[in-house]
């Protein structure tokens, strides 16, 4: 049996003016709101690895599945970490294998995610995979990101390194430049959190994993540097999860 998800009304409505209006709203506040209603209670795993500060990023899997949204993810991370978190979210939704729905949907979820990540002052990212013209607004991404490390004092980012649904749930690989993206945080001295969201024996579970410092051999080539890079933080996250859902990296 799943947890029961549902989001108060006390948080929808007013996120829904915000978006509407322009006001800005305090995301961690909405998530505490959020995860208080879960039942049962959210199941937090390694809370001694919760950080309470930055420079950090915080990388977590892209957990999905029927009944379940991914929005929960945040939620329940942002809902254990005491210190506002600047996630890097999707800027619209796909609809894979279901052509129709992407025609029509997918514009509106794209205004309505951009409209939410001004509400909680988060980067939107073009979704994987890829269309053609999403590489000049993903560099620009790329570079808001990497502006706002430098220029905050002890910042803290979220990102799920996948990008996009595995089926099943489990871990699959980042897309190509994923890993370079993570180096260059990590040069700015943002050491890296693992966390890991799933479900388990019916309830939704938050698990959190010890720091380090993502490092490669500076002496490989540009690609092999990206993969060595993804691979090391995805082997970090599935040490977190139950077997079944480390998908490549278990």
């Amino acid at each position: 049996m799943s947890p029961r998800y549902r989001l108060p009304a006390g948080v929808v409505g007013p996120a829904a003016l915000a978006a509407l209006t322009g006001g800005r709203r305090s995301f961690r506040a909405d998530a505490l709101a959020c995860v208080a209603g879960l039942r049962p209670p959210l199941r937090v795993v390694g809370p001694a690895h919760i950080p309470e500060a930055g420079p950090r990023l915080i990388v977590v899997n892209h957990y999905a599945h029927p009944g379940f949204r991914a929005w929960w993810i945040a939620l329940a991370v942002s809902a254990l970490v005491p210190a506002d978190i600047h996630w890097i979210m999707t800027e619209a939704w796909t609809f894979p294998n279901r052509p129709g729905a992407r025609r029509a949907l997918r514009p509106a979820s794209r205004w309505l995610l951009r409209r939410l990540a001004r509400v909680y002052a988060f980067t939107p990212m073009p979704p994987m995979p890829p269309e053609p013209g999403d590489v000049a607004a993903r560099a620009v991404a790329v570079r808001r990101v990497l502006t706002l490390a430098r220029r905050t004092p002890r910042p803290l980012i979220g990102l799920a390194p996948e990008g996009r649904d595995f089926p099943g749930g489990v871990l699959g690989a980042p897309p190509p430049g994923v890993g370079r993206f993570m180096l260059q945080l990590a040069g700015l001295g943002l050491e890296v959190t693992p966390a890991a969201v799933y479900e388990a024996e019916g309830a939704l579970c938050a698990a959190f994993g010890p720091r380090f410092r993502l490092a490669v051999d500076a002496d490989q080539a540009a690609e092999s540097r990206d993969r060595a890079a993804s691979a090391q933080v995805m082997r970090a996250i599935a040490a977190l999860l139950p077997a079944a859902l480390r998908g490549e990296f278990g």
